[in-house]
């Protein structure tokens, strides 16, 4: 029996439609916020898998009929999710995942599908706003409900959700969700903004997240079914754990204090293994040597944690705020690339490589959204083999995905508009080795690379990765704050809280947590903490490159821009392309980009074609004016007189008159074609016909005067012919 539920939210209406559409799902609904309509669903298997994690599936499908477009590509369908898709899904994923039972081992698969897309109101958010109401309406165990909401700042005053136009004006580009009782997920791009202000947006957007779940709560009391009961939770045997921490908890200990991330692994595996072993010997089965396996990265887990909270060591021996050693270097891969940097933080290293390329080359956008091209692109590649490890390769991962967008909005608040710098840019971070925070390694190299190729970015960006350590409730239990995480923190923390900006401010923050969400006081701790770090790695940035270099690289394309009257377009152009294509071909394949505003835009890796190209562009725009002086070639003769070509296309006619100061009777008899003359434009009349003149540059003759010129009047009356 179909229910439907609203809710008046921040001035637009949210609909909840449930019992009519999925029924042989867990649970389905459809949401409406404004012209958006999402349907989400949960399904779950029957029966528990051995597995060490929980197999949790969130998928956010785009439809693009839901905003009346035909998918791109040969096929004309929708086939591997945009990035956009991928995006969309995280945020929804990190924001459900810890709130899960822990040892909960069903496989759980959560779908929204976009129905109709509103630009003005987020599929994204109605997506993870149906993706919880689904869940917790089931009998699928869930500790939600969850909500999320978008946050701009408009003038100095917060607005959730912002529509397009608003975003279009906004310095804050926040997306924050978690439960009623606290954060437990960000996504944020700013305009160098303080931490403070920051902060202010994270609680006004958690405030708007409370009254969406409090809403939830009353639909889930009205249609929510009683939790499944019969689910088989995946425990440690207690007697199993005591024996196996008898034996292994000491020496894994001392492994856990090894300094050298690969050393520390091995000492570790080396453990590990011989108590298998020695388990295996004594014949026990496959599952109870899983079991054993488990149970001591639960002992590595804890004392990795004990380490920290209690005798506030770190593995590695840092100080709680301290940052690994670091390194900083550019034109690491020479000149032909346009820009590179290499950025080392104690065992994570990441070489960028920027691009730059003609306006053309932006990036065309096939997705849901209401951007349809980019001109700042940001990939992220994390090959297994930077951790020593094996795996397909060129298979584009979710957290590539995620983590090359955190880098984009990172850097893409100091990138200078298209008018001052009319170039497609690209950076590409490799990650070449990783023991944590390889995204904020990326920023780093990214922001060199840019530099080093001489993009006048309009501040450096520097990023960090902040963690947490907590001995339970945030409020009453005492926690650790850890400045630049390494694998082992982030593994085995309670948060992964990633912090990038400029001496100014705050560009991107990306958080996500393990537990069931963080306190403003925790947040402003981590934020203080990242600010100073973040400093002292500008510092050693600056010693790499202080500033963008004062012109492009090399061998990047070089650029010249210009406007041209738009009525005068056509005329460069040509008929299908004729002229445009002429003055490519004589300017060795010069790129000519021209926007419908009359902006031109050349690239060529000479300054001299470019040069050339644009005097060639500007003699067919050109219009001649009356005083102007030409030295043309005679491209014409007539009885009365010989035209001349002044620039371009634009020819002027010097009457027989003009070419000398005598008689001439015949221009035939003063000049012939490929003759070249000084001229100077005497008139232009009203159809634009040049009349020049070439007597001024002739000597004039010793008691010469001018004949007067005959008075234009009527016609004497006579017949008509």
């Amino acid at each position: 029996m179909k229910k439907v539920f609203e809710l008046d939210f921040e001035g637009r209406k949210i609909v909840v439609e449930a019992g009519e559409i999925g029924k042989q799902t867990k649970a389905a609904v459809l949401v409406r916020y404004g012209d958006t309509v999402v349907l989400s669903n949960v399904t779950m298997s029957q029966h528990t898998v051995d597995w060490d994690f929980f197999p949790l599936s969130v998928e956010y499908q785009e439809r693009m009929y839901a905003a009346g477009k035909i998918p791109g590509g040969f096929l004309r369908r929708e086939s591997r999710p945009s990035y956009h898709a991928i995006l969309a899904s995280r945020i929804t994923d990190r924001t459900m995942r810890p709130l899960f039972p822990e040892g909960f081992r069903n496989e759980v698969q959560v779908v929204s599908q976009v129905m109709a897309a509103d630009y003005d109101n987020s599929p994204e958010i109605t997506a993870m706003l149906g993706s919880s109401l689904c869940v917790c309406i089931s009998d699928v165990p869930f500790n939600g409900p969850i909500a999320g909401v978008y946050v701009g700042r408009v003038d100095g005053k917060f607005v959730i959700n912002p529509t397009v136009e608003q975003k279009a004006k906004s310095d804050i580009d926040l997306c924050v969700a978690g439960t009623e009782e606290a954060i437990n997920m960000v996504e944020a791009g700013a305009k160098e903004v303080s931490e403070e202000d920051m902060l202010d947006a994270l609680m006004f957007g958690h405030e708007a997240v409370k009254k969406l779940c409090k809403w939830q709560k009353k639909i889930i009391k009205a249609i929510g079914v009683e939790k499944n009961k019969n689910i088989e939770f995946k425990v440690m045997p207690q007697d199993l754990y005591e024996e196996v921490k008898a034996k292994a908890d000491k020496d894994l200990r001392k492994a856990v204090s090894t300094k050298d991330k690969l050393e520390r692994e091995a000492n570790i595996e080396k453990v590990e293994k011989a108590i298998e072993e020695e388990y295996a010997a004594n014949g026990a089965d496959a599952k109870t040597i899983q079991q054993v396996h488990n149970i001591q990265e639960d002992l590595v887990h804890k004392e990795v944690r004990r380490l920290i909270i209690e005798d506030k060591v770190r593995p590695d021996g840092r100080k709680t705020d301290e940052v690994r050693p670091l390194d900083a270097q550019v034109d690491l891969l020479g000149r032909r690339v346009h820009g590179s940097a290499m950025f080392t933080r104690g065992q994570t290293q990441v070489i960028s490589a920027t691009t730059l390329g003609p306006l053309s080359d932006k990036q065309v956008l096939d997705d849901l959204t209401a951007e349809t091209e980019k001109r700042f692109i940001h990939h992220y590649n994390f090959p297994q083999w930077c951790v020593g490890g094996t795996g397909k390769i060129g298979v584009l991962a979710r957290r590539e995905v995620g983590h090359g967008a955190l880098v984009e909005r990172a850097l893409a608040q100091v990138i200078p508009s298209e008018e001052e710098f009319p170039y497609t840019i690209r950076t590409v971070a490799e990650v070449v080795e990783s023991n944590g925070s390889s995204s904020q390694a990326s920023i780093c190299a990214g922001c060199m690379s840019l530099m080093a190729a001489g993009v006048p970015i309009k501040g450096m960006v520097s990023g960090i990765a902040m963690g947490l350590i907590s001995d339970g409730d945030l409020r009453k239990n005492p926690y650790t704050i850890l400045t630049d995480i390494q694998g082992l923190e982030d593994h085995f923390g309670d948060m992964d809280f990633k912090v990038a900006g400029t001496a100014k401010g705050i560009t991107a923050l990306q958080m996500d947590i393990k537990i069931a969400g963080v306190t403003r006081e925790v947040l402003g701790e981590a934020l203080a903490q990242a600010h100073k770090a973040r400093a002292e790695i500008r510092e050693v940035m600056a010693k790499a490159i202080a500033e963008p270099r004062p012109d492009v690289a090399e061998f990047a394309p070089k650029m010249d821009t210009f406007k041209i009257d738009v009525d005068k377009i056509r005329d460069v152009i040509g008929t299908g392309g004729k002229v445009i294509n002429e003055i490519i071909a004589e300017c060795d394949n010069i790129k000519i980009d021209i926007d419908d505003d009359g902006q031109v835009v050349l690239y060529h890796m000479n300054r001299e074609t470019i040069n050339k190209a644009k005097e060639m562009i500007m003699n067919i725009v050109r219009e001649a004016k009356v005083g102007e002086v030409y030295e043309g070639e005679v491209t014409r003769v007539e009885d009365y007189g010989a035209f001349v070509k002044l620039f371009g296309n634009c020819e002027g006619l010097c009457h027989v008159s003009r070419l000398d100061w005598g008689y001439v009777e015949k221009a035939s008899d003063k000049v012939k074609v490929g003759d070249v003359l000084k001229v100077r434009v005497c008139e232009i009349d009203d159809h634009g016909k040049v009349k020049v003149s070439h007597r001024e540059f002739i000597e004039k003759p010793a008691g010469f005067v001018e004949k007067p010129a005959e008075k234009k009047g009527k016609k004497p009356f006579g017949k008509r012919k």
